[in-house]
């Protein structure tokens, strides 16, 4: 991947808009787009035409924003969806159509030749309008690889600029994932993109298997959003390039949490204290050990610094802390004890967490101090 451009194509505004019950007014749209636009992300995939009038007002007014990145709309593979993308004003359009057995023959009840005639006649209609098209494959990863070659033959005899590989379901494993990417990638020199759902907990791992077998796009949202289980998030898909890959996809990453907690507030799904990477509670440290690792240094227990995503570290004290953090903690307040007054007052902070349940706060660490100086 060292040799290889890596572009994020974030959906947040349209698959992550398709996230049941999730609905984004146009400002907060603006808003995304710009915050997205101006830490580095290359393309936004930003609505469905089709969808009517407001829907092409909405892509139109992002149009008219003139962002650096690339703007992409989601179609059917007709012709009338491609025309409203070129009413809304946008250049590039993702055709989806079916391509696993199971969807042609149980929702299109088609054919596969019916399919390559469906590619044909969109893609051509397409590129007669000089658009960038992703041809988008959807359940690609229960579809025959044999025949989504031949699909991605005929699309790049016809322009297609590359195709989207779609684990519709979030059915497969990372092995599986880079196998079949691979495989494609090997026969046919045409661009991919991975679009990859979360229905197993694995989106991520199988964004960067996809990455890693030759794709070059992959599809994101902030915070995960999406359909049932969400998508790729954007912030773990970046930072796992970043620190598990060495590969820098050119994001400037410090406003992740900034980015994570606005949308979190546009689509009402606040984002979890545990959530990766951006979680506000996910650089807090309370056992004795890890914690007392990080005072000497924080690498011994944090894999990239908070400050990297626009958090900052906690230390929680509470019924696993320990003598160390205690003290480090009561420094910060202002306050030094010694040996003898740390385990004494640990041994309240641990009784009184296991009694309520969770860490002590600053004013209750102050409080215990005062009372065990008074009875001293």
């Amino acid at each position: 991947m060292e040799n290889r451009r890596i572009i994020i194509d974030d959906t947040t505004l349209r698959d992550g808009e398709q996230t049941a019950g999730v609905v984004f007014t146009l400002a907060e749209k603006k808003r995304i787009a710009r915050m997205l636009d101006e830490i580095g992300v290359g393309e936004l995939e930003c609505g469905i035409p089709a969808m009517g009038k407001d829907e092409q007002r909405s892509v139109r007014a992002l149009v008219e924003m003139d962002l650096r990145a690339r703007l992409i709309t989601w179609n059917r593979a007709v012709k009338s969806d491609i025309q409203a993308s070129l009413d809304a004003g946008v250049r590039a359009v993702d055709i989806s159509l079916s391509v696993s057995d199971i969807h042609i023959r149980h929702k299109l009840r088609k054919d596969r030749s019916w399919v390559k005639e469906q590619l044909k006649s969109a893609l051509g209609f397409a590129k007669e309008h000089d658009l960038y098209v992703s041809v988008g494959g959807e359940d690609s990863s229960r579809a025959d690889l044999g025949f989504l070659v031949e699909l991605m033959q005929t699309a790049r005899s016809l322009g297609a600029d590359r195709f989207r590989y779609c684990d519709t379901l979030g059915i497969l494993d990372p092995f599986a994932m880079y196998d079949n990417v691979k495989y494609l990638a090997d026969r046919v020199d045409l661009p991919i993109e991975v679009h990859t759902h979360n229905d197993l907990g694995m989106a991520t791992a199988n964004a960067i298997a996809g990455l890693r077998a030759g794709a070059s796009f992959v599809n994101t949202t902030v915070n995960g959003l999406g359909e049932r289980a969400g998508n790729a998030a954007l912030e773990e898909v970046v930072m796992a390039l970043k620190h598990a890959c060495g590969v820098d996809p050119g994001i400037d990453t410090r406003r992740f949490v900034e980015i994570s907690r606005y949308v979190g507030r546009a689509s009402c799904r606040p984002v979890p204290e545990w959530k990766a990477v951006v979680g506000e509670k996910v650089f807090s440290h309370e056992s004795g050990l890890h914690a007392d690792g990080v005072i000497k240094n924080p690498v011994n227990y944090e894999g990239f610094d908070p400050g990297e995503v626009g958090l900052s570290r906690h230390m929680v004290l509470g019924k696993h802390s320990g003598s160390h953090a205690l003290i480090h903690r009561l420094n910060q307040l202002g306050i030094e004890v010694n040996r003898l007054e740390a385990d004494d007052l640990l041994d309240r902070v641990r009784s009184i967490s296991q009694r309520n349940k969770r860490p002590l706060n600053d004013p209750e660490l102050l409080s215990l101090c005062r009372s065990l100086r008074r009875v001293a």
